[in-house]
Formats: structure tokens, sequence, C-alpha cells
């Protein structure tokens, strides 16, 4: 597991008491949401509603003038071109808007680029089309706000214009007879985190003249599933409308929705946010990152059950497939990284021949997860390397690429998602300026998030029935994670085939079971005996009718463990391997501690993460890596699969013999 700082809440109890007492809530609630910001009853009683709260519908510029000119279009018989975006939020804001459209009668048709071909947003050919068709009115939905050049060659052709988006805006706005985006920096809106869809259905609301409560019941489970697929804060107007979708899709799914969850096995009494961020959206997601977008618009407005399920199956064989080409292309992106020590850079930048457009992106996310760096994976094509970059809070990335404007062909982003466009060429030069740029910048530590300590011994199914109340858990609420600190590991038990482990722990004299999921014994790091922290996650299972607590690990480290001295070594290790001119004396072992090192391995064979904890208060963790790797120069020890053996009967050498060690202490003593 890639190595993240651990920040370890501290509620305030009292305050939590009270607010428990005043809302009437359990006191572990309250407690948890003390930690989520919550300071008030007012405020935990509007989390924990289940009335749906939307902001006011005309607080959005524009709004107004883009109703008046839709219901012109729709009085006059003007055809309407319903311009949408191939991932989820788009095709999902493609749909609202056409249905609502054929509800009043109107003539309608919708354009969904495609991916591959024409990239995101409008494009003159697209325009071209629309225009042979006889459309008067474009209405974008999740795109637009960067048309300037697409819309003033609409106008030119005699085509209105109106954009709904929620994208950062260019300094200037295109010229379109209405745009209705929160982040425009004239609206007034007072809260603009919200998706594509959203944004659309907002200007239904307005063309309908209803407040947004009212026509929640016929599009909050789809306005639900593109907040959670666009990955929205879950909080404010947003939390609502997922809470009540939810409840939507649990009583009465729209057809299409009801054969996503069908061919993904999702039972509709268990849907929550995670089962539809992981069931749901990347089976739509799939139909435009694999082919055709259009399929997924046409599951989610048919009304006929056998079309829906035949195309939902279809969706569920590309998902598969886009999984397989996923792992093929992470293993392919890992091994380039590896075989280039780009591992150590402060930004990776990989590049493949040909991967998948469609799924780069995805595999930044897991390289950046793997890792703990921010990542860009590049698709080299005749020429043109096109990508996609992800990064985690601290690590503005697109600052970082903007840095580097001048050696590319084409970005855009924000700060932790971004894509670019370089010629092969200049990826060389691309990947060392924007780790110089990252070089000039703090060191940034992905957080690993703990909302508080508690005691194994209070943990309970009450306790997770507490926590559900807080549900729907995503971003900007995400499902509380707790620090059970020095418990002790008593015993491991692979499970699933080897493939997960069940491990039990003791502290105080109690003990309990907690589940690790993909890490293998031999991958495993603790051995028994080990004082542990763990992090984590708590749920229920039903086993004989009878619910049982199950406790989920999200991150292990020793007990005692100096975290700052640790990422310090870590920081100076790879600022070493990347070439960084760095002080080498604290990179030097000595001849005894190469030896602590060697003693360490002598009796057995050693997870080279263990070593990472072993040494990470005294020796360090920069002069253990050095010290491993002059071992393995000399002979005497050897690495495979994550583990490091010492060379039965190796002869002892003096350690200037490795070219490492050479190279470091000729530098110290300035030979």
């Amino acid at each position: 597991m890639a190595m993240k700082r651990w920040n370890v809440g501290k509620p305030d109890r009292e305050l939590a008491k009270l607010l428990a007492e005043e809302c009437e809530t359990d006191p572990f609630t309250a407690l948890i949401a003390c930690t989520r910001g919550i300071t008030d009853s007012s405020e935990l009683e509007l989390m924990l509603s289940s009335e749906p709260i939307l902001c006011d519908t005309y607080e959005l510029a524009d709004i107004k003038k883009a109703a008046d000119i839709i219901n012109d279009a729709i009085n006059s018989d003007t055809l309407i071109a319903v311009f949408g975006d191939y991932d989820c939020d788009g095709i999902v804001s493609t749909a609202i808007m056409y249905d609502y459209l054929t509800s009043r009668n109107a003539k309608v048709t919708v354009y969904i680029p495609d991916r591959i071909s024409e990239g995101y947003g409008m494009n003159k050919s697209a325009i071209d089309k629309l225009k042979e068709m006889g459309v008067g009115l474009i209405i974008t939905v999740d795109n637009g706000i960067s048309c300037a050049e697409e819309i003033a060659y609409a106008n030119e052709l005699g085509i209105t214009t109106v954009v709904t988006d929620h994208h950062i805006p260019p300094e200037n706005l295109p010229d379109a007879a209405a745009i209705v985006d929160p982040h425009r920096a004239d609206c007034p809106s007072s809260f603009k985190e919200i998706c594509g869809a959203m944004v659309a259905y907002k200007v239904i609301c307005a063309v309908s003249d209803k407040e947004p409560e009212q026509l929640l019941n016929r599009y909050a489970d789809l306005l639900c599933i593109a907040t959670v697929g666009d990955v929205m804060p879950l909080i404010n107007e947003n939390r609502s409308v997922v809470r009540f979708g939810i409840n939507m899709i649990k009583s009465a799914p729209r057809v299409g929705v009801s054969a996503i969850m069908n061919v993904a096995g999702i039972d509709r009494a268990s849907i929550n946010s995670g089962r539809i961020s992981f069931g749901i959206v990347p089976r739509i997601n799939a139909s435009g990152r694999m082919g055709d977008a259009l399929r997924a618009f046409n599951l989610l407005t048919s009304n006929n059950m056998l079309k829906a399920l035949k195309i939902a199956n279809e969706l569920d064989e590309e998902n598969a497939k886009r999984q397989a080409l996923e792992k093929e292309i992470m293993s392919q992106a890992v091994e380039e990284i590896e075989n280039n020590n780009y591992q150590y850079n402060r930004v990776i930048v990989v590049s493949g021949d040909n991967w998948h457009c469609g799924v780069v992106g995805i595999v930044a996310s897991r390289i950046t997860e793997k890792y703990a760096k921010p990542a860009i994976v590049l698709s080299l094509q005749d020429g043109i390397a096109y990508g996609s970059g992800r990064s985690f809070t601290g690590f503005h990335l697109y600052n970082a690429i903007d840095s580097c404007g001048e050696v590319l062909e084409k970005y855009g982003g924000h700060e932790l998602a971004a894509g670019v466009t370089v010629k092969q060429e200049n990826i060389d030069v691309f990947r060392e300026k924007i780790n110089e740029y990252a070089q000039g910048t703090d060191n940034v530590v992905p957080n690993l998030n703990i909302d508080f300590r508690i005691n194994p011994s209070g943990m309970s199914v009450d306790m997770v029935q507490a926590i559900k109340v807080l549900e729907p858990f995503g971003v900007g609420n995400p499902t509380p994670v707790f620090g059970l600190f020095g418990v002790k590991l008593e015993k491991i038990t692979p499970i699933g085939s080897g493939k997960h482990l069940k491990l039990l722990f003791s502290k105080d004299g109690g003990a309990f079971v907690a589940l690790l999921f993909g890490v293998t014994e031999k991958q495993f790091c603790f051995e028994i005996g080990d004082i542990l922290d763990l992090a984590v996650t708590l749920d229920t299972s039903l086993y004989k009718e009878e619910y049982n607590l199950s406790v989920q690990i999200k991150a292990m480290r020793m007990n005692g463990v100096g975290e700052d001295k640790l990422f310090n070594g870590i920081d100076i290790f790879e600022r070493y391997m990347s070439g960084e001119d760095i002080n080498a004396s604290n990179l030097l072992p000595t001849r005894q501690e190469a030896g602590l090192v060697f003693k360490n391995i002598l009796s057995k064979s050693v997870n080279t993460e263990r070593l990472k904890y072993i040494f990470a208060n005294d020796l360090g963790y920069a002069k253990m890596r050095i010290a491993l790797t002059v071992l393995c120069e000399l002979g005497l020890a050897q690495i495979a699969d994550g583990r490091v053996t010492a060379v039965k009967n190796a002869q002892k050498s003096d350690l200037l013999n490795s070219d490492t060690y050479k190279k470091l202490y000729e530098r110290v003593n300035g030979i």
C-alpha cells in the first residue's frame, strides 16, 4: 500500500454530546458530524434531513434568458439539438434534457460526439451535420463553456446556442444566446459545486416554471447517478438529491437503471452511493469509453425492458473489456515506470504506443494510488501523445502543467485532473520540466484522513447503524475512517483463495478480527507479534439472519514510527534516485549500519516494506535503501518479488567494491 500521511481528527466531544441531545440523535453520529465541521444543531438537522432541499433555480445567471429561448423554440416547432458529452454526467444530462423536451412535444434530436474521433465538446463538423438536419437551436449539456470558436461558427450558420455547463469558464465567455454555468464570474448562485446534469435540470425547472423540488420524482435517480459519477461533493443540495435519488432507485427505478442493476447483480434494496459509483457509473461510462455513447443514452431513455436489458448486457460486456484493457495498460505502464525509475520522480509521466484513450485517465488514477504521486499517462499515436493526469489535494496539477505550456500542443484541467496533448519528441522535455516545477514546491504526500481514535472494545453493530444515518457518503462526506492504535497482531489467515487476509488482533485483554482486501500473505509486510496502528471502516454482514460487525482495514503502520522522519527519508532517497545533487552524508551508511541491515535479513527473507518501518526511527529510510543496494551489489543479498534474502555462503567484501557506495563515499570525502 502506498504511504499516506495520517491526519487524525480530534472532535469536540462536549459539543457532540450537546448536538446529540438537541437533535435527538446517537452521540456517535454527532461525534462524526463534528469532524465534518458541523457546529450547531440546525446544521446537523439539515444533514440528517430526508426532505430534499435545493437552492433557488433563479440564482443562476442567464437562466431566465435560457428558459425563454427554449420555450420559444418549443412553441415555434424549431428543431432543437441537445449536444451532450460521452461521460456519465454528459450522457445523463443529455437524457434528462431530451426526456423533458419530448414531454413537451418539442422537435428534438441528440448529438453526442465520439471520444476518439471528435473529442470533448462541440466541433464544426458536428455543427455542419446539425445544420443539414435543420436544427435551429443547440442546447449544450455538460460542455460548451470553452467552445467560443464553435459557437461563433454556429452563429454564422444561423443556429442559436444555449450553453448549460458546470466547468470553469475561460476569461472571455463564448458568444452564445444564453450561458448557464455556476462558475461564471458574475453568477450569484450560492452553491456552485454541481454537476452538468444538475445545471441542465435547473434549466428545465426554469423552462417549466416549477420549483426545483417539484420535478425530483421524475429525475432524482438520474441526477443522483450523475452527481456520484462526476465525483461532486456530497454536501448541500447534492446530498439532498443523491439521498432522494437513492430512495427513488430503491422504490421505483426507471427501466434503464433497473436493467443496469440487473446485469450488474445489484440488489436495489442495497443500493447506496458506493454501488452507484462502482456498479452503475462504470457501465454507463463504458459506452463512451469503448464505443458509441448513444447506447447508454438510449438505455436511460428506454421504456422497453427487453431492449434495455440488451443494451445493458452490451455495456456490461464492454465494461469487462475496459477492465481487462485497463489492467493490461496498467501492467505495461508499471513496467515502463520501474524500468526507467520514473517512480522516484515527483510527477510520474509515462507513455505507450496506442494505449486506448478511453482508459488512460483511469490508469493515471491507479498509478497515483499505487505510487502516491501525481501521474500523467500518454497514448502515442502517429507522433502525437494524448493523455490524462491525476493528482491529489495539495499538488495543483493544472498549475504544474501550465508551467510547461511552451512544450505542449494543448492542455486543460484543474487541481486534481487534467488533459494534455504533446508531440512525441517533447515528452522527455515535458517530464523534465514538470518535475523541475514540482521540485520547486513543497514535497506533498497524500493524506489519509481519520475521523478519530476509537477503542476496539467499543466497536459494535449499533455503532455501524449510527454511521449509516450520515449516508450517502462520497467526496465532501467520505465514509468514516477510525484509528485503532497499538493493537497486537495475533494471527494471519489467508481467505478468498489467498487473495485477501483475515487478521486477528488483541488489545487490553480483548480481541477482534479485521479484513484486509487485495493483499496476499506473501505481500503482507507485518508479522505476528507486531504492535500496529490500523485505519479502518466499520460495516455489518448478515449471517443466519443476524447482523455481525465487519472491520475492514484501509491502511496499517507500525506503532511508534516517526512519520515525519520516515517521509523525509523517502524524499531524500527519491531525490537522489532522480539525479538531484543532494548532501551525500544523508545517504552514506557506515559499515556497522550496513551490517545492521544485513543482520535483519540473515536468518530469513524479509518483505522490503518491513525494513522501511524497522529502520525508520534510527538509521532512516534513505540510508537503509542505500545499504540494501550496496549489499545487493556486493552479492551479499538479493531481492525478488518484493522480498530481500541474504545470499548463503557469500564472501565478505569491502563496501568500496560497491559502485553506489564508492560514488557516495567519494562525494562525502571530496575525492
